[in-house]
C-alpha cells in the first residue's frame, strides 16, 4: 500500500512519524514523507528523503504568538497573532500533501495542521491517520480542576471553535482550490465524526483514566522513537565515564530570551552541589558562555537519549512529549522546566509520578533549581523513577502497534472507496 506522511512541527513531533514510516517501510509498503524545511536533513538522516512541508517550524517557535500565549495581553491582538501563527503556510502545505497523496491508500498527519491534510484526505476520500502527542481531544483527564463530563465537553467544543475561527479563512481558502463545499461546522467535529484513526503516541501511565474514557476509539499506544545515535556518542560516553554520572540539561529547539543567564545559572547550582553538567546546547549559541567551559560542565550540541539518560543521575528538559518518556523510560528522576504548549502538563504528570518536579522556565531561579535538583537527587526519588520506568510500553511494541493500526485502517478504506 501507499502512505503519505505529512507532519509539521519540531523533531519531537516528526521523529514518531519517521519511526512509523520506517517500520511500514519494512513491511514492503510505499512511504512518500514531507516535513518542515529545517528538519529535512533530519529525515534523510533517518532514511526516509522528504519534500518541503510549510514553514520552518524554528523560525514559528520564536513568534510571540508562542512564546508570550500565557501573557495577559489585547484579546484582538492575540486573536490576530493566532491567525496568523496557525495558518502560515497553509497553501503551500495543502499543494505539497495534494501531490504526495496522489493514489494513496491512507494520510498520516500529526497533532498541528490536521484540517489540512483532513481537506486533502476528503478530496481524494481516503482514510486520515493523526499521532497525537498529548490528550487533545475533549476529555477531563488534562484540566487544572476537576469539572463534570458535561461541562467539561463543552469547554472544549468553545475551545474548538475559537481555533477554527481563527484558521477558518485559510481553510475556506483550500477548500476552494480543492473544490470541496465549504465547511460549515469546526474542523475537529469533522475530523471526528468522519471516522480519523487518532492514534495517541503517549503511554497510559500519565493518564490513567484516559483509556477507560475514551474506550478503543482513541487507543493509547505509548511513545515512538528512532533512538538515533549522534556523531558525539562515544565522545560523550568517555566524559561520562571519567567522572561521577552527570545531570543532564536540554531543552531541544526551545528558544529562551538569555541563554546566557541560563547556563550560568546550571553552572553555579552544580558546582553547589557538586554536581557535573551535561549540557545540551541545541539551538541556544553558547560559543561565547564562558561558563559552559567550566570543568565540571559538558557542552555538546546534540545527544542521542536513549543512550546518554541511563547513564545520568537526573534528566533536565522542557518537558517536550518524547523527551519527557525518554526521560522517564530511562528510569531516572526527571526535572522539567517548561516553556510553553502542552510542557506543562507533561511536568504535572512528572509531579504527580513522584519521579522529579515542575518549574516553569520563565520564572526560574537559582534557588527554586537547586531545591528540585536535591529532592531529585535523593535515593527515594531515584528508586521511584526506576518502577516507573519498569511500567512503560517499548518503543518497539509501540511502532508495530502504530504500523498494525495504519495497515487495518488504510484497507478498511480501500474496501469502502475503491
Amino acid at each position: 500500500m501507499k502512505f503519505a506522511i505529512a507532519v509539521h512541527g519540531t523533531r519531537g513531533d516528526v521523529e514518531p512519524c519517521a519511526a512509523v514510516g520506517l517500520e511500514l517501510v519494512r513491511r514492503g509498503h510505499q512511504v512518500s514523507f514531507a516535513v518542515p524545511p529545517n528538519l529535512l536533513g533530519f529525515a534523510e538522516k533517518a532514511g526516509l528523503p522528504a519534500l518541503p512541508y510549510g514553514v520552518d517550524s524554528q523560525e514559528q517557535l520564536d513568534a510571540n504568538a508562542f512564546r508570550q500565549y500565557w501573557k495577559i495581553r489585547n484579546p484582538a491582538t492575540i486573536l490576530r497573532e493566532l491567525r496568523e501563527y496557525i495558518t502560515q503556510g497553509w497553501a503551500e502545505m495543502n499543494e505539497t500533501l495534494t501531490g504526495l497523496a496522489d493514489d494513496a491508500d491512507l494520510i498520516l498527519t500529526g497533532t498541528t495542521y490536521q484540517e489540512v491534510a483532513a481537506n486533502v484526505a476528503e478530496y481524494y476520500d481516503i482514510p486520515l491517520a493523526a499521532l497525537h502527542y498529548f490528550p487533545a481531544r475533549a476529555n477531563t483527564q488534562v484540566l487544572p480542576v476537576p469539572l463534570p463530563p458535561k461541562v467539561a465537553r463543552a469547554g472544549w467544543a468553545v475551545a474548538e471553535w475559537v481555533h477554527w475561527h481563527a484558521l477558518k479563512e485559510a481553510e475556506d481558502a483550500q477548500r476552494r482550490v480543492l473544490g470541496l463545499p465549504k465547511a460549515r461546522v469546526r474542523a475537529v467535529r469533522r475530523i471526528v465524526e468522519g471516522g480519523a484513526l487518532e492514534i495517541q503516541a503517549y503511554d497510559p501511565l500519565f493518564f490513567p483514566g484516559l483509556t477507560a474514557e475514551w474506550g478503543e476509539s482513541r487507543p493509547l499506544i505509548g511513545s515512538m522513537t528512532l533512538q538515533m545515535p549522534t556523531e558525539t556518542d562515544a565522545e560523550v560516553m568517555a566524559w561520562i565515564d571519567a567522572g561521577d554520572p552527570p545531570i543532564y540539561f536540554g531543552f531541544g529547539s526551545m528558544p529562551v530570551e538569555n541563554p546566557t543567564a541560563a547556563i550560568e545559572m546550571i553552572v553555579d547550582v552544580c558546582a553547589r552541589l557538586g554536581q557535573r553538567a551535561l549540557i545540551n546546547s541545541g539551538v541556544w549559541d553558547l560559543s561565547d558562555v564562558a561558563a559552559a567551559h567550566a570543568d565540571h560542565v559538558r557542552v555538546v550540541s546534540s545527544a542521542n537519549h536513549a543512550a546518554i539518560f541511563p547513564r545520568c543521575r537526573v534528566i533536565v528538559h522542557h518537558g517536550g512529549a518524547g523527551t519527557t518518556a525518554a526521560s522517564v523510560r530511562a528510569g531516572v528522576p526527571t526535572l522539567v522546566i517548561w516553556v510553553g504548549a502542552d510542557q506543562p502538563f507533561w511536568g504535572k504528570q512528572v509531579k504527580r509520578l513522584g519521579i522529579g518536579g515542575c518549574l516553569r522556565f520563565s520564572r526560574l531561579t537559582p534557588a527554586d533549581l537547586e531545591a528540585e535538583l536535591r529532592h531529585a537527587l535523593t535515593p527515594e526519588c531515584a528508586e521511584q523513577a526506576r518502577k516507573v520506568a519498569a511500567e512503560l510500553i517499548e518503543p518497539a511494541r509501540s511502532v508495530a502497534t502504530a504500523a498494525d493500526l495504519l495497515e487495518n485502517a488504510a484497507r478498511a478504506g480501500r474496501g469502502v472507496t475503491r
